[in-house]
């Protein structure tokens, strides 16, 4: 749930938390410190009765799994009371083996989030602390350095959640105001205090699928941004080329009613509407159909937009499910004498996530593709309708945006490579104890790359689009189409002269990226 409040200078939202689905939006907001981020006070009473579980097994002796037992394939050692402290101190210590880059900031922010917000629904058997000081590190701008590889998606992402149970435990390092720190020096600088984990909140902290629903959801929210901008960049290419828009008739597309197909259809109508183009081409054009990459829109965003709600979908039960093992179910009507039962599952298996990333993964990659095949028909001299051979007043003397295609071409195939399903391979760990894993943060490491390279191949075909509009003047495209145009050329001015292009790729996908465009999205 989303709050306001008032500062002294500005107003600030709050996300109160309650083990609730969350939105991307919401996830967005908090990965970029624009939420401050609470525990709900129903909430707090739920996890207090579950911590009270815990805490009546350890005193009465009985052996529970991940409350003083080993883990993993070493569940059957005992451990006695007055080592279950050290022996959760150990399991994150143990675990945090996580190499490679950095997630960002961003990322490593709500995973910080979505384990703060899960653990609230008080099936996990954690003290109310240990949440609080989650959302202060959200709060304080505290967040853990946690390495991208590691996690085989089952016991879910352990060793990125090692990395951010550290932190609580003044361990680790983290980011802080721009320094990447030693947490024990950050938490000391920003007033807060670690907190020594008692039995069962390591393993708490450890097991979940946060770290691959963070990153995923993230590389969603980006492909949604580039999926709607890719019905503009398409509209753009269509008056480019004087291509026709017959094959967007909204009849055609209610005869095959998929609802994102009917929705592009309409995005493009509205987006060509009053388009001094197409009336100037109207009555003397012999083309009966244009090619596939244009008349085709409709079909193949619509259905990457189906695709893409489809995996919203699954990301929002995530982001409020409890995916720890073991859970407590305080005063479920069990046979023991501990007010509650504490069960054994598997909710940290990423199989749910670890299959829709893979299938965004297909769908913007194919998204990027089809992109690619107008941006070379938009430079090839050939099919080009008559514009200057690679958009260049002097081709041949200048080669224009030639290796633009040719960039995109490369990324497409990093795109193709990548989107191989991560989901369908599986390498036993744990002596064989987990001998069945999702490879979840694999797909998500891997969608993150494919919208990364389709915010660049989509930022070609606007400045590709927009030059060839702009060699057809004095006539105008559609109304909404001049305004997309002036926002391009605010992040880049005319290809007059060959210069470095690499650079302009750049800043077009990072305008993409921070939402420069977002005023023209379906």
């Amino acid at each position: 749930m989303i709050e306001f409040f008032w500062t002294m200078e500005f107003r600030v939202q709050k996300l109160i938390l309650n083990g609730q689905p969350l939105t991307l939006d919401e996830l967005e907001l908090v990965a970029n410190g624009e939420a401050q981020v609470e525990i709900a006070a129903d909430a707090k009473a739920r996890v207090r009765e579950s911590r009270a579980v815990i805490e009546k097994i350890v005193a009465g002796g009985a052996t529970v799994y991940g409350v003083n037992t080993g883990f993993g394939r070493l569940a059957d050692v005992t451990i006695p009371n007055e080592k279950l402290a050290q022996l959760q101190a150990n399991l994150v210590r143990s675990h945090a083996g996580g190499v490679g880059n950095p997630l960002s900031e961003a990322e490593a922010r709500v995973m910080v989030l979505l384990r703060a917000n899960v653990l609230s629904k008080g099936f996990s058997g954690v003290r109310v602390e240990v949440l609080e000081l989650l959302t202060e590190l959200l709060n304080h701008g505290v967040t853990p350095v946690i390495p991208e590889k590691g996690s085989v998606g089952a016991s879910g992402d352990l060793a990125p959640l090692a990395h951010l149970a550290l932190v609580v435990m003044g361990e680790g390092e983290v980011f802080y105001k721009g320094e990447r720190l030693e947490s024990a020096e950050a938490l000391r600088r920003a007033g807060l205090k670690a907190i020594p984990l008692a039995a069962k909140e390591g393993l708490a902290l450890l097991n979940g699928t946060q770290a691959m629903t963070a990153v995923g959801g993230l590389a969603v929210a980006r492909a949604l941004r580039v999926v709607e901008l890719s019905d503009v960049a398409g509209a753009m290419s269509l008056e480019a080329l004087m291509g026709t828009p017959a094959a967007f008739d909204e009849r055609i597309h209610k005869a095959r009613p998929h609802t994102g197909q009917i929705a592009v259809a309409a995005h493009l109508r509205e987006l060509l509407a009053g388009s001094e183009i197409r009336e100037s081409h109207r009555e003397h054009d012999t083309r009966v159909q244009d090619a596939y990459c244009l008349r085709c829109m409709p079909q193949v965003h619509g259905a990457v937009r189906g695709v893409l709600e489809h995996v919203q979908q699954v990301l929002a039960v995530e982001t409020g499910s409890a995916t720890d093992n073991p859970l407590v179910f305080p005063d479920a009507g069990g046979s023991d004498t501990h007010g509650g039962d504490v069960l054994s599952g598997g909710n940290f298996h990423g199989a749910p996530l670890s299959y829709i990333l893979d299938y965004a993964a297909i769908a913007v990659t194919d998204l990027a593709s089809i992109t690619e095949r107008r941006i070379d028909r938009l430079l090839n001299p050939d099919i080009n309708e008559g514009l200057p051979g690679f958009l260049t007043a002097e081709a041949g003397l200048s080669s224009g945006f030639m290796i633009a295609q040719i960039a995109s071409a490369a990324l497409i195939n990093e795109c193709q490579v990548l989107s191989h399903p991560s989901s369908v391979g599986n390498i036993p760990t744990s002596g064989g104890k987990e001998d069945h894993v999702s490879m979840g943060m694999t797909g998500a490491l891997k969608l993150r790359t494919i919208v990364e390279n389709a915010e660049r191949v989509l930022g070609i075909e606007l400045m590709c689009a927009t030059q060839g509009i702009e060699f057809r003047k004095p006539l105008k495209p559609g109304k909404r189409l001049v305004a997309a145009m002036k926002a391009v050329r605010e992040v880049i001015v005319p290809l007059e002269a060959d210069r470095e292009l690499g650079k302009d790729v750049e800043k077009m996908a990072a305008s993409i990226r921070n939402g420069a465009f977002d005023a023209w999205r379906g």
